[in-house]
């Protein structure tokens, strides 16, 4: 080298350590924090992508949050109902004892009435302190409100309804395609029962609820049968009227649906004549025939509804509504229609990563006081206090069981509804979360994380670099001064 004022070796040589002090410095930025990227300028692209993956990973670790938040709430829900099930288990228990009439004391009724009293009670304090952080659960707080109900539903029941967040109302309409029916069987009496003028007919009838034999002499009026059968109305489930032709009796089951029947059958005749008809318009007597009633066909928001009796329910995913049809009313005939709307209600939870309608689980828990417990038909817990119609001291006992057996499927299916709720639903979607977590995060680990093995690799490659860079820059720098042997 013969010039000195650039020492092009030596910029080289700066350049090149430069630029392995640079690889060396990342790659230990790299191995100190465990990232591969750790600005946008070290893969832009990966940075997008690992950013949006993190965020993921946050929502799927609210959702998992959220559904166990909800298995919480279920389970402060289900505790309570499951005293007020042990509790209605125990009434069934005291009016049973108390139907014993001839072996219980007056003053036994009186302390039984007490019990039953404090268990009523008690029920109405469960259901007003069963609470989760405050809010109520089971006293109607988490109940769907509906408007526009008509008369000609005796019962409606919204298990599930996915409401809009705006607040606005969710139409529902009930079409009815084939009318619900009971079973009938007719019988020919006349205004007075006549066999030839003598003898007796003896028919057995049987109804969903039991079987009695009754036995007709010849001279038995009309209204005498009509008061005969329908004394037994509540032991076999079927009543008795004057038919369209006034000369027989319609014998009909009380209840609706393909699991009323109603059989008749001539046990004994001394004359040779048969009294039963299928129609009210048959000339044919039969001495023995069963009838079935049917089911009505009902479509609920266009969905063909699963039906027993008057009974129609729809269940889907957010909406689960149960319509109760009037049997006597105009709406139970092919072709009629009504329409409510669900206003609001319902335990709202969201159990997925995205906050909208498709990830929102709603869920109906109606109110268990002792004035919702039972039904309209039958009546209600609260008439079994004290001066209720169905009352152990001198009520309808019969009434009170019936009562509390309705309170019983209603509690069970509650409990029923919140169980699958808590398996199907909520610990469904845990594990899912789970395993989209698992995955999220490998996906993350994949594009952000840094490869120790690599990475340990390249520092090595690096210092080795920078160590030789910085040789080859002292030798740079020191071969100007072979120019010195010049002048020397």
């Amino acid at each position: 080298m013969s010039r000195i004022n650039q020492n092009i070796p030596s910029l080289v040589a700066q350049r090149v350590l430069n630029n392995q002090n640079r690889g060396l410095a990342g790659s230990l930025q790299r191995l100190s924090t465990g990232l591969r990227i750790n600005r946008g300028a070290d893969d832009p692209a990966g940075l997008i992508a690992s950013e949006n993956l993190r965020a993921e990973k946050t929502a799927i670790n609210s959702a998992i949050s959220n559904s166990q938040r909800a298995e919480q709430v279920v389970n402060v829900a289900e505790g309570g109902l499951q005293e007020i099930s042990n509790m209605l288990v125990e009434l069934q228990g005291l009016v049973g004892a108390t139907a014993n009439e001839a072996g219980v004391s007056q003053e036994e009724r009186d302390a039984n009435q007490l019990q039953i009293d404090s268990i009523l009670q008690t029920i109405d304090r469960i259901a007003n302190a069963t609470s989760f952080q405050g809010t109520k659960l089971l006293n109607g707080n988490f109940d769907y409100t509906v408007s526009g109900q008509s008369a000609n539903l005796t019962d409606v029941t919204v298990n599930a309804a996915k409401l809009a967040d705006d607040g606005s109302a969710r139409s529902v309409t009930v079409t009815v395609l084939q009318s619900a029916q009971t079973a009938g069987v007719f019988l020919s009496t006349g205004a007075t029962f006549g066999n030839g003028g003598s003898g007796e007919v003896t028919f057995e009838i049987t109804g969903t609820k039991g079987v009695q034999q009754f036995t007709f002499a010849s001279g038995t009026s009309q209204a005498n049968i009509l008061a005969a059968v329908n004394s037994f109305k509540d032991a076999l489930g079927v009543s008795a009227t004057q038919a369209s032709d006034a000369a027989r009796v319609q014998i009909r089951s009380t209840d609706y649906g393909a699991d009323a029947f109603i059989r008749v059958k001539e046990l004994s005749n001394e004359g040779a004549t048969d009294f039963i008809f299928d129609a009210v318009g048959s000339t044919t007597g039969l001495s023995d025939t069963k009838d079935y009633g049917r089911n009505a066909t009902v479509l609920i928001n266009g969905t063909s509804a699963t039906t027993d009796g008057l009974t129609a329910r729809v269940s889907s995913d957010g909406f689960d509504v149960s319509v109760t049809l009037d049997g006597t009313s105009a709406l139970n005939a092919a072709g009629q229609s009504t329409t409510f709307n669900i206003t609001g209600g319902g335990a709202n939870f969201n159990l997925a990563p995205a906050v909208n309608l498709a990830g929102k689980v709603s869920l109906g828990i109606e109110t268990v006081t002792t004035g919702n417990l039972g039904g309209s038909e039958v009546g209600f817990l609260s008439n079994l206090k004290s001066g209720g119609s169905a009352n152990v001291q001198n009520g309808d006992l019969s009434k009170a069981q019936e009562v509390i057996s309705s309170a019983i499927k209603q509690v069970s299916s509650l409990r029923g509804r919140l169980g699958a709720f808590q398996k199907n639903v909520v610990g469904a979607t845990i594990s899912s979360l789970g395993v989209a977590l698992e995955n999220t995060t490998a996906a993350e680990s994949a594009i952000r994380d840094t490869d120790f093995a690599t990475e340990t690799a390249s520092l090595t490659r690096a210092q080795i670099l920078s160590q030789a860079a910085t040789q080859s820059l002292a030798l740079a720098n020191s071969a100007p001064q072979a120019v010195l042997s010049l002048i020397g």
